[in-house]
């Protein structure tokens, strides 16, 4: 199997490419702050799902990678809730893009608990 193949990158990476494509039209005084925030966050999700899968061979870091993965979907969600404050996007958008994190973390978190499922080591030694 390859990184790309395992369904929480798959989940991560086609909401940061939705995100992606729905700031693209949001104001300009925003494209370094709230834009490029969520952006690099989204896009880092499936970026550390990819180191972690790369270190699968050794449970603490995989598992580190992995949470690293957690806290930035946690990130990209808190970015979510100011674009609707802001009133960049509406509550319907808000929230399947929030459902969509919900469900990474989700992903993430039987990723985190079941290592060996994904090639890691069952002890750590």
């Amino acid at each position: 199997m390859r990184f790309d193949e395992l369904l929480a990158y798959q989940r991560s990476f086609d909401l940061a490419m939705e995100i992606f494509v729905m700031t693209k039209t949001f104001p300009k005084e925003e494209r370094y702050s709230l834009t490029d925030q969520i952006r690099r966050s989204s896009r880092s999700v499936s970026g550390n799902i990819a180191e972690a899968y790369a270190k699968r061979k050794y449970p603490k870091h995989f598992i580190s990678k992995l949470t690293d993965s957690d806290g930035e979907n946690l990130e990209t969600q808190n970015w979510l809730k100011y674009f609707f404050e802001c009133a960049y996007i509406p509550q319907v958008l808000f929230d399947d893009l929030t459902a969509k994190s919900e469900e990474v973390g989700r992903l993430l978190y039987y990723m985190i608990k079941n290592p060996a499922k994904f090639g890691s080591k069952e002890g750590f030694n």
